[in-house]
């Protein structure tokens, strides 16, 4: 038996136990894990993000299989599932914060970090499926029971209250679709120009010019054509091994119309086979988010057939504020669906553990499918 992550969202948890709690269903890209990884016998632990919560323990009685009829949306992207038993399932109020003390000190994974340190939860929390060790799992299942029987009551604080009320479904002609209209915070609003050839960056400009690299460095080992603002090649190619130079393309070989071509060629990184794009990366450091996002939006307006996987690259302790913005409903309603569907989200930690792996060269491009993260988890 082994302990599995099943995340869910407030309002994921409400469909789940709508439709009879009995079945839990993942992205046709853990396929593959839950495929060959996970058996009948092992135990789902539920955590609720958002509100970050322990809410359920589900035993699994079947092997991995796929359906589409809408459980937890519509239409439904969680169509990999399981047929599971509920041994505990608990209300908003009454699933365990995981910040409690006897929750925090008693995890392996937490126990030696400070409460709310920025970016904690992004690798063990990154997505559902991950293995919790038998320790961990164990306190879990024991402390979930407990919480079955005993059901205390954990208020939900006015910050809960905002997550919970963060997000509205609208139902559009293609199906419902999901928006969030976030609150104004104290935050620059202000993007950053781009840097003369002859300025020199900030501390923070460096950060984002070293993942711009890191993300080039790690395409042109897969072997694509990499494309960087003119503006930042200098410095990029300064922070990549010689032997890449080549890698670097000085035009873009695609034929589109002068709009779509200059949004293209302001976004930071560009992966292209032959005369394609295969992805596309914009890393916001410090800025409000809205650039990256709305370049993206403007190159799915001037090409909504195009098919090409974009990704919004960005600090850990930033990935609440990407997705909260990127289903903003100027992004979640648009002509070709919401961008949320197209876009997804990789923190700095995800660029560095791909850059790590020792075969580079004869990887796919689809690992970052195992490390990206969809507004919409």
């Amino acid at each position: 038996m082994a302990y599995f992550l099943n995340l869910f969202t407030p309002e994921t948890w409400a469909a789940f136990q709508k439709h009879g709690a009995g079945v839990s269903g993942f992205r046709y890209r853990q396929r593959r894990m839950a495929t060959e990884e996970i058996n009948p016998g092992d135990v789902f632990l539920c955590y609720l993000v958002r509100l970050s919560r322990w809410c359920g323990v589900l035993e699994i009685t079947s092997e991995a299989y796929s359906a589409d009829e809408p459980i937890f949306s519509d239409p439904d992207p969680f169509i990999i599932r399981f047929k599971v038993r509920p041994e505990v399932l608990l209300e908003l109020e009454k699933a365990i914060p995981i910040f409690e003390d006897r929750v925090w000190n008693g995890l392996s994974f937490t126990r030696d970090l400070k409460k709310r340190a920025p970016g904690w939860a992004a690798a063990r929390f990154r997505g559902s499926l991950r293995r919790i060790s038998d320790e961990d799992g164990e306190f879990l299942r024991r402390l979930l029971a407990e919480q079955g029987q005993r059901q205390d009551t954990f208020p939900l604080t006015d910050c809960d209250v905002k997550q919970l009320a963060r997000k509205q479904t609208v139902r559009t002609t293609g199906g419902e679709v999901t928006v969030e209209v976030p609150e104004d915070v104290d935050e620059a609003t202000n993007e950053a120009q781009p840097l003369s050839e002859d300025e020199e960056p900030t501390d923070e400009a460096r950060q984002s010019i070293r993942i711009q690299a890191k993300i080039a460095q790690i395409g042109a080992d897969m072997g694509f054509r990499i494309w960087i603002p003119r503006s930042d090649r200098a410095r990029v190619l300064a922070l990549v091994p010689e032997m890449h130079y080549g890698m670097f393309s000085d035009n873009l070989p695609l034929n589109y119309d002068d709009a779509t071509l200059r949004t293209i060629e302001q976004i930071d990184v560009i992966w292209l086979k032959g005369r394609s794009m295969a992805r596309a990366f914009e890393i916001e450091h410090t800025t409000a988010v809205f650039s990256g996002l709305l370049r993206m939006a403007d190159l799915l307006a001037l090409q909504p057939n195009m098919d090409i996987r974009l990704h919004i690259v960005a600090p850990e302790e930033r990935s609440d504020k990407v997705k909260m913005e990127i289903k903003r409903p100027v992004f979640s309603l648009l002509d070709n669906g919401p961008l949320y569907e197209k876009c997804t989200y990789l923190p700095y930690s995800a660029i560095q553990s791909i850059a790590e792996e020792k075969h580079l060269s004869h990887m796919s491009d689809t690992i970052i499918e195992e490390y990206e993260e969809h507004a919409d988890d």
